[in-house]
């Protein structure tokens, strides 16, 4: 059960229904983004999450992105993240447990895995791989994008967002998938 209750917004303050109503134009409302509500600060922050991803897809492909992301929700141990990206994986047919990677696909899970576990360590030649594949400006947008993911990550583990629903044929056991 989440840490903190998703808002409310019928007994929410105007400046959280003003928020919860920009959020319900512009994105799906979801678990971890009602529980975000309680600080439009934090959700606004969090959602750039997703501009990062319509600059970053264009380089590295839809499954690209979505792979990179698996890569570091997995690394992060995030119940819910991983949920959600499994779900996508599933959605193109592929099982997210046997992914086939080309060279710029496991490049991405390598960087995401990284960044996940210990940024500090990103060594010369993982670095020199992505030099060789994107430009300096790529390679900025892709690990923002990536910290934005374990943000994410942490908001949801750190305050135990309710796995979504509409997930729950995708859902993992935590206990035995992140050993």
């Amino acid at each position: 059960m989440s840490r903190i209750v998703p808002v409310d917004p019928a007994t929410a303050p105007a400046e959280i229904r003003a928020a919860h109503e920009d959020l319900i134009r512009t994105h799906a409302l979801t678990n971890m983004k009602a529980v975000l509500l309680h600080s439009p600060v934090a959700l606004k922050a969090v959602l750039e999450w997703y501009a990062l991803f319509e600059r970053v897809a264009p380089v590295t492909g839809k499954r690209g992105a979505v792979l990179f992301c698996f890569a570091i929700s997995k690394a992060n141990a995030c119940e819910l993240c991983t949920t959600f990206m499994r779900r996508e994986v599933v959605g193109w047919g592929e099982d997210p447990e046997n992914l086939t990677l080309d060279e710029d696909d496991q490049l991405l899970w390598e960087y995401g895995q990284q960044l996940a576990r210990d940024p500090n360590r990103v060594d010369d030649a993982l670095y020199a791989r992505l030099a060789a594949r994107f430009t300096p400006a790529q390679i900025v947008d892709l690990t923002v994008f990536g910290g934005l993911m374990v943000v994410n990550n942490l908001v949801n583990s750190a305050l135990r967002v309710d796995v979504d629903p509409g997930l729950d044929p995708f859902r993992i056991d935590p206990e035995h998938y992140f050993v």
